[in-house]
C-alpha cells in the first residue's frame, strides 16, 4: 500500500530525546548562528564599501591633478547597488534564520530542544534588524545627497 505525501512528511524523522540528539540539535543551532554572523559581516562589508565608493568619488574632483570621470554617475549607482545588496542580503538571511529557528524549536524537535516556551529571538536577530536600519539609512542618505 502506498502512503500519501502528507503521511510520509508527518513521520519523516524519528525524534527521541537523548543526550546525543540534544547535542546534535545544539550543534545545528550553533551552525545556524555562525551562518547568520557570516551574512551580517558580508552585508556590513557591502554597505560600508558602497558608502565608501560614493564618498570617495564625490571628493575626487577636489583632489589636485585628477581627470574628470568618463561616467560621473557610475560610482554613485554602483555604491547604491552595493548598499542595496547588503540590505537585501540581511533581509533574506534574517527571514531564513527566523524560519529555521522556528522549525528547530517547535513540532517534533521541541522535545530535543528542551526550550519550547522560551523566547525564540537571539542577539543575532536583533543585530540583523539594527544593521538593516543602518543600511536603509545609508541608502537613503546617499540617494538624497545626489539629488
Amino acid at each position: 500500500m502506498v502512503e500519501s505525501a502528507t503521511e510520509i512528511s508527518e513521520h519523516r524523522f524519528d525524534v527521541s530525546a537523548t543526550a546525543g540528539s540534544h547535542f546534535a540539535w545544539i550543534r545545528t543551532r550553533l551552525a545556524l548562528e555562525r551562518t547568520m554572523m557570516a551574512w551580517v559581516r558580508t552585508a556590513i562589508i557591502l554597505i560600508g564599501f558602497g558608502f565608501t565608493i560614493v564618498q570617495f568619488f564625490n571628493r575626487l574632483p577636489a583632489l589636485t591633478g585628477s581627470e574628470p570621470l568618463r561616467e560621473p554617475a557610475a560610482p554613485f549607482y554602483f555604491g547604491l547597488l552595493l548598499i542595496g545588496a547588503g540590505v537585501a542580503a540581511l533581509v533574506i538571511s534574517g527571514w531564513q534564520y527566523r524560519a529555521v529557528i522556528t522549525y528547530l524549536r517547535h513540532g517534533e524537535f521541541a522535545v530535543i530542544a528542551g526550550t519550547s516556551h522560551g523566547p525564540t529571538h537571539t542577539p543575532m536577530y536583533a543585530i540583523t534588524i539594527i544593521t538593516i536600519f543602518i543600511g536603509v539609512f545609508a541608502f537613503l542618505t546617499v540617494a538624497t545627497r545626489a539629488l
